[in-house]
């Protein structure tokens, strides 16, 4: 047989078979298989779509008997449309009103439908927010806004003058740090106690230590609330600006043109005051001059408090008179130490600031400790003033024990027992400085 020829009975040639010469068996199987694919897909998304319409069903909200989907107002009738789904809610179990309207009338109506008798739509007074006032209808209803909220705190700088108060003057501070220039701006004075039934005012400003140079307003006549509005310069350098104190004296002028002191405001001029080139605006209240001569060795005046629910004990160092300095004392520091003590132990002690060789230092500085109301029986503060000796050296100048009966008799004694007295308020009190042979 030559090449490239066949025989009948090989069938045809690998090259001129089709696919649709397969057999029959095999198309029916394809064929089944595609069917097949499609119902299975056709079944999945049927068991997807009950599933979700099922979950969406349990998260939507099932209503109680008696109860509505929506409420419409109409006119001055508050009715309820019947419920649109079936509740869940076995028949035994009991529905409970909540609170907030427990004191509503519900009547029935026909088709299980409920709806609510005709009443005040105002809300009950005891469902409103409380407010300062007593009439309900000053209250307002939740969801709006209560003014009384966004009013700013009343200032009663000029209405709340404390029992015995002898005035209230309210100045302004500014500190030029190029120019090296205290501003100072005398505003006003407000309740003086005029020694007759006129007065006419006028204020000394110092800065202290400097006692003999003064700065003075002008008198105002037959007033006891005078308005000043008058500024004054004091050229100081930077470096002593610290160590200054202002001092304002207010003065009643009679008609001989004589001056009576009516009271008068220290004013240390500490850096936290003078921080910016800003006017900053304080009010003080006026303080009587202590009359007594200094003693020996000079007077502390401080202020005692207590709070019994902080267990703190508040001590503010004011200031000291008459103090016996060392020689060269110019170019020296003055400073008070504050010690707690308990049982006589040193348990902590804390130091105000220094200030440069005055007989007469201001201070207005306050610390605090912890003291528990069972030591107060055995606690005591001593405060010592100390003067700098040069390097770490100091030599004491005077010293004040306060405490309970156990250390203290006299003043410092009355002086602890009032503060006990009177918790939570500061007790001030002048005491006289005495030496130890202790260094």
């Amino acid at each position: 047989m030559a090449a490239g020829q066949w025989c009948e009975g090989d069938g045809l040639s690998p090259a001129s078979q089709s696919p649709w010469s397969l057999p029959p068996e095999h198309v029916a199987l394809v064929i089944g298989g595609i069917i097949g694919g499609l119902l299975l897909l056709l079944l999945l998304i049927g068991v997807s779509c009950w599933l979700w319409k099922r979950l969406c069903a349990t998260s939507t909200y099932e209503e109680l008997p008696g109860t509505t989907a929506a409420s419409s107002v109409q006119g001055d009738k508050l009715s309820l449309p019947h419920a649109r789904t079936q509740t869940s809610r076995p028949p035994g179990m009991p529905f409970v009103v909540p609170p907030s309207v427990q004191g509503r009338d519900w009547v029935p109506l026909h088709r299980r439908e409920w709806a609510q008798a005709p009443r005040d739509l105002c809300p009950a007074p005891e469902l409103l927010p409380h407010t300062t006032g007593s009439n309900p209808g000053d209250a307002c209803v939740v969801g709006t806004i209560n003014p009384e909220l966004y009013k700013f705190p009343e200032d009663q700088s000029e209405s709340h003058f404390p029992e015995g108060c002898l005035g209230r003057l309210w100045f302004s501070v500014e500190y030029q740090q190029e120019a090296e220039r205290l501003l100072v701006g005398l505003i006003k004075v407000q309740g003086l106690r005029a020694p007759s039934e006129t007065c006419s005012p006028l204020v000394k400003l110092h800065l202290l230590p400097d006692e003999r140079r003064f700065l003075q307003s002008r008198a105002k006549r037959k007033t006891a609330s005078p308005q000043f509005d008058e500024h004054f310069v004091f050229q100081v350098s930077s470096r002593s600006i610290t160590q200054r104190v202002l001092r304002f004296s207010v003065y009643h002028v009679d008609k001989q043109k004589k001056h009576q002191l009516l009271g008068q405001v220290l004013f240390p001029l500490k850096n936290e005051t003078l921080l910016g080139d800003c006017r900053h605006v304080i009010w003080r209240d006026l303080e009587a001059e202590s009359l007594e001569p200094p003693s020996e060795f000079g007077d502390l005046q401080f202020c005692l408090s207590y709070n019994d629910r902080l267990n703190r004990l508040t001590v503010v160092v004011l200031r000291a008179k008459g103090l016996q300095l060392q020689e060269d004392a110019s170019c020296l520091s003055v400073f008070v130490k504050v010690s707690l003590m308990n049982h006589n132990k040193f348990v902590k002690c804390r130091k105000t600031s220094a200030v440069l060789g005055s007989a007469n230092p201001v201070y207005s500085e306050t610390f605090s400790f912890k003291v528990d109301p069972a030591e107060l029986d055995t606690a005591s503060l001593s405060l010592t003033v100390l003067q700098n000796a040069g390097g770490d050296k100091s030599c004491e100048l005077g010293r004040v024990v306060v405490g309970p009966y156990m250390y203290t008799r006299g003043k410092e004694l009355a002086h602890w027992d009032e503060m006990l007295g009177k918790p939570r308020e500061l007790v001030k009190r002048w005491h006289a400085l005495c030496r130890t042979t202790e260094p």
